[in-house]
């Protein structure tokens, strides 16, 4: 059992909102935009933990509605899961961990995002779920 490899898990949210606009941030880590997201605490649910993720990093509260897809970075061994969401507060503000967070069409996504992140925002507008890995930025 000790060479069972370990894996991060974190979870992400796609927020949309009443005429189909995406909830994204500029990460202020690397400049890149993304959906807001991030590493799973171990004392809390996939659910919690995505509408914590989208509070600390747009300062909205979110109603998780149902879970997307599955993604795996291979060249950092994160598991993400990504839920969509709709939004229960107002407008998202910049916080200590986004630069920019603002609504996106998703053509605008398809043209900001790597494709590693523009999937998980395309694939929470069809019905079924979606796995997928990816080198972080390229899907495999």
């Amino acid at each position: 059992m000790a060479d069972t490899p370990r894996h991060s898990v974190s979870v992400a949210g796609i927020v949309v909102n009443d005429v189909g606009q995406v909830l994204v941030i500029r990460r202020r880590d690397n400049g890149h935009w993304e959906p807001p997201g991030g590493v799973l605490e171990v004392a809390e649910t996939f659910e919690e933990g995505v509408r914590r993720e989208v509070l600390e990093e747009t300062g909205m509260s979110v109603r998780v509605e149902r879970l997307t897809g599955v993604y795996k970075n291979i060249q950092r061994g994160v598991v993400a899961l990504v839920y969509r969401c709709a939004p229960l507060s107002g407008p998202g503000q910049v916080t200590d961990e986004a630069t920019e967070v603002r609504w996106m069409t998703l053509d605008e996504v398809r043209e900001a995002m790597s494709p590693a992140y523009a999937v998980r925002v395309t694939d929470a507008f069809e019905t079924e779920l979606h796995t997928r890995a990816h080198d972080g930025v390229n899907l495999s």
